[in-house]
């Protein structure tokens, strides 16, 4: 069974968070285990009128932010990966810069030092050259920058339709392939 770290941060774009949980919900052989930082309860609540309790319904084991004695943030424990989505700058920079002062960054922390996967759905337009400076920094020390851009040639009908194809394609780098993803011909 593949095990799968899903953190979700304070950035806009909640729904990214949900669709990847219920894309990994929907996969049988995939374990998720779900960190929401106390940024992102309020995003959950703005943007999908839910509650951070609702969604962590969606996982099969969720975290208090502040609990750093939780196994995500031990080395110790087996994951296949980690996805942050959405992930914010603020999140971002904490990963690249090594400050792991909560779960959701500790966790990050430990999974690029065991050498796993780390997918940022980095969530933030404009950019200036420092939100750059830490995209790069957070790409040499192995974290892979997957912002959410939709894909357009899949003729998305409505924005869900859009946020699950971006969810299933950043989910495929930590090799978890949904049969919902469509690809191009």
């Amino acid at each position: 069974m593949k095990r799968i770290v899903v953190g979700v941060s304070g950035a806009s774009g909640a729904l990214f968070a949900l669709k990847t949980l219920e894309i990994l919900q929907a996969e049988k052989d995939v374990e998720s285990h779900l960190v929401i930082s106390k940024a992102a309860k309020l995003t959950i609540h703005l943007e999908l009128g839910m509650t951070a309790k609702e969604l962590s319904k969606l996982a099969d084991t969720s975290y208090a932010e502040d609990n750093i004695a939780a196994g995500p943030a031990s080395g110790s424990f087996r994951t296949n990966g980690m996805i942050i989505a959405p992930c914010s700058v603020n999140t971002l920079s904490a990963i690249a810069y090594g400050q792991a002062s909560s779960l959701l960054t500790r966790a990050a922390d430990v999974t690029l030092k065991e050498r796993r996967p780390l997918v940022l759905m980095v969530r933030e337009t404009p950019l200036h050259a420092g939100h750059i400076k830490a995209m790069l920094a957070a790409t040499q020390i192995g974290a892979i920058i997957a912002p959410p851009v939709p894909a357009l040639y899949i003729n998305p009908t409505s924005i869900e339709e859009m946020a699950k194809q971006t969810a299933a394609r950043a989910l495929e780098l930590l090799g978890v392939s949904s049969t919902t993803i469509r690809r191009w011909d």
